[in-house]
């Protein structure tokens, strides 16, 4: 989660939301991304679909069975659907996302059995950590925003 953490404010020194992911397979980080939503302009350039992208490039395959995805934020439901369908083993999240999290806060797509692949899933790993590199970011933007229309 570390590495995450990493990923996550590289995109924060952008001004991008600091989410980070990595993947990891046979225990060797075979994929690293951070939010670029604003910078590309593209509401798909979440950190972990970058970071899968990543992955199926360096392994040559869709499919990354066997590899795990550690990643700051809890999945939105883009997001779980793209685990789910490149087959990933097992997500590690730090914080929850009470307004899409798919990883079991609002949904729990990653678990459920009426698709033909779970992943495993596990929640809260340094959620204090990731939690507050949010909590700043998010302060610091709407103090910016405020002080733009008070001047």
């Amino acid at each position: 989660m570390k590495h995450a953490i990493e990923e996550a404010k590289k995109a924060e020194a952008l001004g991008e939301v600091p989410i980070g992911a990595v993947i990891v397979k046979d225990q060797e980080i075979i994929a690293r991304a951070y939010n670029l939503r604003e910078q590309d302009r593209s509401a798909i350039a979440h950190a972990e679909l970058l970071a899968i992208a990543q992955a199926n490039q360096v392994l040559n395959a869709w499919r990354l069975e066997g590899a795990t995805l550690y990643v700051t934020l809890e999945p939105c439901p883009m997001c779980a659907g793209a685990i789910i369908n490149s087959r990933l083993r097992q997500v590690v999240y730090g914080a929850s996302d009470p307004k899409a999290g798919c990883g079991g806060t609002l949904y729990n797509l990653l678990e459920t059995d009426v698709f033909n692949h779970q992943t495993d899933v596990i929640s809260g790993v340094l959620e204090q950590e990731t939690g507050d590199l949010l909590t700043t970011f998010f302060r610091k933007l709407r103090a910016r925003k405020k002080k733009l229309f008070t001047d």
